[in-house]
């Protein structure tokens, strides 16, 4: 059996209303397993509950039915908590929400702190997170006179401080300028070339295509699951569920239905070139 990190065994959530009536299930039977060190976005227009699925995993809710097993740690059980969180770090997607101090190493400890980090190993673990998303001569600074993209980067370096195997981020990029967005997705990427599992929430379809694997919600259940080409070929599907794809890949479809012989699962203009080229 494959190494996973995280189970999601048939999991239903619903959130309570005043009338017993107006109770509708969030998700209706999310099954997900993801591995050690992969890299998996997670699509869906809003209100398909995938940021549900996001606070079900980090924990901060527990599911109505099924079981969600996080390194071997069921989040029904609250002894689990803890060790659930040191595992799943989880950042949000305005960053505002996330820092908590005026000196931005200050903010980068209070995570690890909070877990009772002694120094020095405390001070090597901010100065590690900080140069990591490349904000180390930033550490004085204060985080409100930083950038969007660099209030982000500080609120991933507080969760790498706590030395998490996994990252989930609820579409961290949604609130920032395209030079942010790049900023972040460079980050994300380094951090999973150096083996951390990476959990992407995402609106922008150039940023799904470079995961390992990718689902896409609709309505509280995974409508699609595979690889980047394999889920992208479904251009018809995802337009039906009121997702784009990426601009290329719907260029390459287009051309396809009007005669011309280009092979599904175009995701970049190199792709592109060579199939019209053959």
């Amino acid at each position: 059996m494959e190494d996973n990190i995280i189970e999601i065994k048939n999991v239903k959530f619903k959130y309570e209303a005043e009338d017993e009536n107006d109770i509708v299930y969030a998700l209706k039977g999310i099954n997900m397993n993801i591995k050690r060190g992969e890299f998996i976005a997670i699509l869906g227009h809003n209100g398909c509950g995938k940021s549900t699925l996001a606070k079900l995993i980090n924990a901060q809710m527990i599911p109505n039915e099924g079981d969600i097993i996080v390194n071997g740690f069921n989040t029904k059980e609250e002894e689990n908590i803890w060790d659930i969180r040191k595992t799943c770090g989880m950042v949000f997607q305005n960053p505002d929400n996330q820092i908590v101090a005026t000196i931005v190493e200050e903010d980068v400890a209070f995570g690890p702190e909070n877990l009772g980090i002694p120094m020095p190993e405390l001070r090597e673990r901010v100065d590690d997170a900080l140069k990591t998303v490349d904000m180390y001569e930033y550490k004085m600074h204060s985080p409100a006179l930083l950038s969007g993209g660099q209030k982000q980067r500080i609120a991933i370096a507080g969760i790498l401080a706590m030395n998490p195997d996994c990252i989930l981020l609820d579409e961290p990029t949604a609130m920032l300028d395209p030079n942010g967005r790049k900023e972040i997705i460079n980050t994300i990427t380094s951090l999973n070339n150096s083996g951390k599992t990476i959990i992407l929430i995402t609106h922008f379809m150039e940023e799904a295509i470079l995961a390992d694997r990718i689902f896409v919600m609709n309505e509280g259940l995974v409508e699609l699951e595979g690889e980047a080409k394999k889920v992208f070929s479904n251009v018809k599907k995802m337009k039906e569920l009121g997702l784009d794809v990426p601009q290329v890949t719907e260029l390459a479809y287009e051309l396809k239905i009007n005669g011309f012989n280009i092979e599904n699962g175009v995701l970049n203009i190199d792709d592109l070139v060579s199939e019209i080229c053959k």
